[in-house]
C-alpha cells in the first residue's frame, strides 16, 4: 500500500452519512488522497462544504459538471483517478442498483466503470437488510468480486436494535487497508505470539515484564491484511485485537507454550514475538500472602522455552524470533538464531531511543540463516512489520 494512494468515497443517502466525514478523516489521516462524490439523497443528511474542506478537492454531485473534467466524462475520470473505491454507507436502492447493472447518477456511473477494488457498505434498517432481495443484490456483487463489509448489530436511527447497522469508521478503513494491501500471505497459516505473560506467585502478585504488545499485534494486522490466516496467541494487553484474526488469549508462559504448539501444528509460519516469562515461581500459593516484617525469599524455577521446543520440531515451518538486548546486540541475537535454529531473527536494543517497550516505534536489525544483516532506521512498529513480512512472504515464494 502506497502512503499516496487515491481513494474515491461515495456517500450515499443514509442516516449514517454523518459517519463518512470520520471515514473521510481517518482516511487523510492514513495517508490516502481522497474524493467524494455525493449522491442527491445523501446531501440531505451531510453537507458538501464539510467534504470539501477536509479533504482539501471539489466534491462531486452532478454527472453533468463538465467544469470538473477535462475529457467531458466525470465518472470516467474519477474512476481512472481512484486506486480505490468504497461507499459508505451504501443504501438499499445503491446495492440493488449496482447489481442490477445500473448506471443512473454519478456514483452508480462511476461505480460501474472503475475496475479496481470497490468497497461496499450496506445500512439500513434491519427489514430491509433481511429482505431476500437485497441478499441476492450482496451475493451478485460478491460474485462479481465487488468487496462487502456487512452491516453489524446494534441501535438502529429509530432506537430499535438489530442487524443494519453501519460498520464503524475504523473497521472500513482497516477494509480499504486490506484492498491496497499485497495478497502475498493468502492461503498461508500464520501464527503469532504477543505481549507479556504473567507467572502468578499467588492470586494478585505475579512476576512479568512491561511488553505491550504492539509489536506482535502489528504483525498480525499486517499478516491478515495481506491475506494470511492469522492466529494470534496473546499474554494479557489493552489491546483490541485485529480484525480478522482468530486471538488466543493466555497468561502464563506454560499456557502460550500449549496454544503456540497446538496451532502451529498446521502453520506455514511462527513468529515467537511474545516478551515470556523466563522464570516462575515455584510454588503458586491458592491464596493472597499476607505481608509480614522481614525478608523473604521466594525459590523460582525456569520457564519453558517455547522456541526450544518448535525448534525441535520445526519441519518445513518458517520460525522466526525476537531478541531484546542491552549490549552486544548483533553478536547476542546471531548466537541465539543459531541455537534455537531459527530462520529469522529481529533484534532490538533497550537503550536505543524509539526501541523497546511501550513505544509506537521501533529500532530494529534483521539478521536471517544465512548470515544477512538488514540494519533498519527507526519506524513504526506496523512498517518493522512490513519489513519481517517481506522476509516471510519471499521464503515462502
Amino acid at each position: 500500500m502506497s502512503s499516496s494512494s487515491n481513494v474515491l468515497l461515495g456517500v450515499t443517502g443514509g442516516v449514517g452519512a454523518f459517519k463518512a466525514v470520520l471515514l473521510m478523516r481517518l482516511l487523510r489521516k492514513a495517508g490516502f488522497d481522497v474524493r467524494v462524490v455525493l449522491t442527491e439523497s445523501a446531501r440531505s443528511f451531510v453537507g458538501e462544504a464539510t467534504f470539501h474542506a477536509l479533504s482539501g478537492a471539489p466534491v462531486h454531485t452532478n454527472t453533468w459538471a463538465l467544469d470538473q473534467t477535462t475529457g467531458g466524462e466525470l465518472h470516467v475520470d474519477l474512476s481512472s483517478w481512484a486506486d480505490a473505491m468504497v461507499v459508505y454507507p451504501a443504501t438499499s436502492n445503491f446495492v440493488g442498483g449496482l447489481a442490477a447493472g445500473l448506471a443512473d447518477d454519478l456514483l452508480l456511473l462511476t461505480a460501474t466503470c472503475f475496475d479496481g477494488p470497490l468497497l461496499v457498505c450496506p445500512a439500513m434498517h434491519s427489514r430491509m437488510a433481511a429482505q431476500p432481495l437485497h441478499q441476492r443484490a450482496l451475493a451478485t456483487l460478491r460474485d462479481a468480486g465487488v468487496h462487502v463489509l456487512d452491516s453489524v448489530e446494534g441501535e438502529l436511527a429509530n432506537g430499535e436494535i438489530g442487524a443494519g447497522r453501519l460498520p464503524e469508521p475504523d473497521a472500513a478503513l482497516e477494509a480499504v487497508r486490506r484492498l491496497l494491501s499485497p495478497q502475498d500471505l493468502a492461503g498461508r497459516r500464520v501464527v503469532i505470539s504477543a505481549g507479556p505473560t504473567r507467572e502468578h506467585a499467588d492470586p494478585v502478585r505475579f512476576l512479568s515484564n512491561p511488553s505491550t504488545g504492539r509489536m506482535g499485534y502489528a504483525l498480525a494486522r499486517m499478516a491478515s491484511r495481506r491475506g494470511a490466516q492469522v492466529t494470534l496467541v496473546s499474554g494479557p494487553v489493552a489491546l483490541n485485537p485485529p480484525a480478522g484474526v482468530n486471538l488466543v488469549s493466555v497468561v502464563s508462559a506454560e499456557q502460550m507454550r500449549d496454544a503456540v504448539e497446538a496451532a502451529a501444528a498446521d502453520a506455514h509460519a511462527v513468529i515467537m514475538a511474545a516478551a515470556v516469562a523466563d522464570w516462575r515461581p515455584a510454588d503458586e500459593a491458592p491464596t493472597k500472602q499476607t505481608k509480614h516484617d522481614g525478608e523473604q525469599a521466594m525459590r523460582l524455577v525456569r520457564t519453558p522455552d517455547i522456541l526450544a521446543g518448535l525448534a525441535a520440531a520445526k519441519g518445513d515451518r518458517l520460525l522466526v524470533g525476537f531478541a531484546m538486548e542491552t549490549g552486544d546486540l548483533e553478536a547476542k541475537a546471531k548466537a541465539k538464531l543459531d541455537r534455537k535454529n531459527l530462520d529469522l531473527i529481529v533484534a532490538n536494543d533497550l537503550h536505543v531511543p524509539g526501541a523497546g517497550f511501550a513505544t509506537t516505534t521501533n529500532v530494529v536489525t534483521l539478521i536471517d540463516r544465512a548470515g544477512t544483516v538488514e540494519r533498519l532506521a527507526r519506524m513504526t512498529k506496523e512498517d518493522v512489520a512490513a519489513h519481517v513480512l517481506d522476509r516471510i512472504a519471499t521464503a515462502l515464494g
